[in-house]
């Protein structure tokens, strides 16, 4: 699922204009009432084919995953769109107008054809009245479909077909660091806005397998009470698609809060999320005194690798090769 791909969404004036223009030329070509008849259908087919491009070049949201929905109405929700089922129904007002310019133009289609000049052209500046009109109609919905995409062409480039390991956690335990580590730099983490925060998202591959390995910051490192509606709807979202949740701890205190504090916040994903969940004493150079599966030191290198892979053996993936014979 890549928004980011979808096209920029036009105004209606900008659609009427491009529309009206257009079909000056093609009514230049042609004399009589052969030049109402091309004008009419250049104009109609213009505003029909972008009017319905516009809701076409949208993912069906009954088809999408459910991560991916739950994910894009938690990010309308903070804009004017308010949510998917908004968004939803300003695309199907743009496909009303796509169609009606279809109607208006088989309904003036004929009575030209039939019809002396003079006559022609007057039933051709009313079909054009009308087509402006239709186009007009819908103006807002297509402002709040730009707004929509604007909004959600930041969207993480998340597979929910790729197996993800959400890695969680308060601030400066060195959850950032680890990832950034195992991934083998930063430009193999990539970092998505959403409200207040950014998504963090890096690839490492194991046996042919490509994990993600995501990091939510502002979102997972603190307590399900301190997050807005919002954030809470987007906490949701990742529960549908985390494989395996890395709990990272800092026994040290120099993350500056208290070991107790973070334990709560531990108890709170473990509830929330229904997968394995490694819980992992960071800066262990430093202090490991607090219960853990596993410790290392993102700084100093030490177990980093084998908490990786104690991640990637929880998620348990199993890559089917197409070649298998089911049996």
């Amino acid at each position: 699922m890549h928004f980011e791909d979808l096209p920029t969404t036009p105004r209606s004036e900008e659609l009427v204009d491009k529309a009206f223009s257009r079909a000056a030329r093609a009514g230049r070509a042609k004399q009589g009432k052969e030049a109402q008849e091309s004008m009419l259908q250049t104009a109609s087919n213009i505003l029909s084919d972008n009017l319905e491009n516009v809701v076409t070049s949208w993912p069906d949201f009954e088809l999408v995953d459910t991560f991916y929905y739950e994910f894009a109405d938690a990010t309308l929700a903070d804009t004017d769109v308010g949510g998917v089922d908004p968004l939803r129904q300003h695309l199907s007002e743009v496909m009303w107008a796509g169609r009606q310019a279809d109607k208006i133009k088989d309904e003036y289609h004929g009575r030209i054809r039939n019809s002396d000049t003079d006559t022609a052209r007057k039933l051709r500046k009313q079909a054009f009245a009308r087509l402006a009109d239709i186009t007009e109609q819908v103006e807002d919905d297509l402002l709040a479909i730009g707004t929509a995409r604007e909004a959600l062409k930041t969207l993480p480039d998340i597979r929910a077909d790729e197996p993800a390991i959400v890695v969680a956690g308060y601030p400066n335990v060195g959850k950032s660091s680890f990832v950034n580590t195992v991934t083998n730099a930063r430009n193999e983490t990539a970092a998505y806005p959403f409200t207040t925060t950014e998504i963090n998202v890096g690839h490492v591959e194991d046996n042919h397998v490509r994990y993600q390995l995501i990091d939510t910051p502002g979102l997972l490192d603190r307590p399900s009470e301190d997050r807005n509606p919002i954030e809470s709807q987007a906490v949701s979202a990742l529960t549908h698609l985390a494989d395996a949740v890395l709990f990272v701890l800092d026994a040290s205190g120099e993350c500056g809060y208290p070991l107790d504090s973070q334990r709560d916040l531990l108890d709170d994903i473990e509830s929330t999320f229904d997968v394995p969940v490694i819980v992992v004493c960071n800066k262990a150079d430093r202090s490991t005194d607090t219960e853990a599966d596993h410790y290392m030191s993102v700084e100093t290198g030490e177990n980093v690798d084998e908490v990786l892979d104690a991640a990637i053996d929880a998620v348990d993936y199993e890559l089917e090769l197409p070649f298998e014979d089911d049996e």
